[in-house]
């Protein structure tokens, strides 16, 4: 069976990302495109790499007749996706890939964004879309909230966890390395070349990360109990990538055997021998998570490092692979794409 799909937002990097990974899907076709300022050109024009693909040509989403289609992935910029998923058909499945819909509670939506949000009846279907611990719910859902990119290597890192009750849950801390990519496309001034190369710059320190509000929700639902994390982001002079390293206190065989049985049927999840750490370049371009265990010098205390590549596991391949299972195809449907290196 063919499904129809839309893009809106495809002139940022995440919708650039779900135009590479569809266009090597068996039975997905992109029917239109949608951007704002670039209404109207070609996405060669916008992304020459992608120049070998026939795609529509981009249109404003008033122009796009969603008829069309039957899935629409919503790479938008935060709180712009909550007015537009309001107006598309009841009938269509939505993959949201901004911040609109991953917190549950639309009060913690506003402490962590500053603004209320303005469609509570769709926060009530959406489901959080990690995919490998929502899968029945994904299957069944109409509107999927895609998660942050850091959250999501976080929680690879740590869920199993805090789930196997193997960590002190009042004893975690994750230091975050991220690739400019995941700021987006636009201008800041921070991230000119000459502001960022050859540094690291710590940024949103002391709990002000809005990324917390999703460890927070997460981390507390699978505890039973109020979960807080020590979380500090820092970024750093590279395209693509994500690397968490996470300090906790526990057995490190234990967290490292509990890490293997939780992803061993994984496709996309894979445990590196104990003591073995992975490294961001080893992941680029593709839709894996790799997760590494070593002992500490302090007795009964690890490190846990996960890495992911933010435009790919962290966003638009998490977000193909969920609509794989809202679309009864194969998860790993256009997904397996190998690493590119160095």
């Amino acid at each position: 069976m063919s499904h129809k799909a839309i893009i809106l937002g495809a002139s940022g990097y995440t919708g650039a990302e779900l135009v590479r990974l569809i266009s090597t899907h068996p039975s997905i076709d992109i029917v239109a495109l949608s951007a704002d300022r670039k209404a109207g050109m070609e996405m060669a024009e916008v992304f020459p790499h992608l120049r070998h693909l026939d795609l529509p040509k981009l249109q404003k989403i008033d122009e796009i007749d969603f008829n069309r289609a039957n899935i629409v992935f919503c790479a938008l910029p935060h709180a712009t996706s909550q007015a537009v998923i309001r107006t598309l058909p009841a009938d269509i499945k939505i993959i949201d890939l901004s911040a609109d819909f991953r917190l549950r509670d639309p009060e913690a939506y506003e402490a962590w964004y500053g603004k209320p949000h303005s469609a509570i009846d769709l926060q009530e279907e959406a489901v959080y879309g990690l995919t490998e611990f929502y899968r029945d719910e994904i299957e069944g859902a109409r509107l999927v909230a895609g998660t942050g990119c850091n959250a999501a290597t976080g929680q690879y890192a740590l869920r199993p966890l805090i789930e196997a009750g193997v960590i002190d849950l009042d004893e975690i801390i994750i230091d975050l390395k991220a690739a400019v990519s995941g700021a987006g496309r636009s201008l800041k001034e921070m991230l000119l070349h000459a502001e960022l190369s050859e540094s690291v710059v710590p940024y949103s320190a002391g709990g002000k990360h809005r990324h917390l509000g999703e460890f927070d929700q997460e981390f507390s639902k699978l505890a039973g109990r109020e979960v807080k994390v020590q979380f500090t982001p820092h970024l750093i002079p590279a395209d693509r990538g994500i690397l968490v390293t996470a300090y906790v206190k526990g057995d490190p065989n234990e967290i490292h055997k509990t890490l293997a049985d939780a992803y061993g049927d994984e496709t996309f999840l894979q445990v590196l021998p104990f003591g073995e750490l992975p490294q961001m370049k080893h992941i680029r371009g593709s839709n894996f998570c790799h997760l590494g265990v070593a002992g500490d010098r302090l007795p009964g205390r690890a490190i846990v490092v996960a890495v992911l590549d933010n435009l790919t596991k962290g966003s638009s391949g998490q977000a193909l692979q969920n609509a794989n299972l809202m679309l009864g195809e194969e998860e790993t449907a256009g997904l397996t794409l190998a690493p590119v290196f160095p």
